[in-house]
């Protein structure tokens, strides 16, 4: 995505809808989440479904750590 994303938030009883629009081309998507998500939570999933639909390759997360020591 070369231009930037906007996010629309509709709340619809206990979920909320959220909107991701590409600023260049106009393509949106929807997904449905809870309304107890955080919005940092919906935009990256609405952002995700978005990436995928124009054709973009996902960010991968970082690696895991593990915590604590082994015996």
């Amino acid at each position: 995505m070369s231009g930037g994303v906007l996010f629309e938030f509709v709340q619809m009883g206990q979920v909320m809808r959220v909107a991701a629009i590409d600023e260049v081309t106009g393509t949106e998507v929807f997904v449905i989440t809870p309304v107890g998500a955080s919005r940092l939570q919906m935009q990256r999933v609405a952002l995700a479904k978005l990436k995928r639909k124009l054709g973009e390759p996902e960010d991968t997360p970082p690696p895991v750590r593990p915590s604590g020591r082994y015996a």
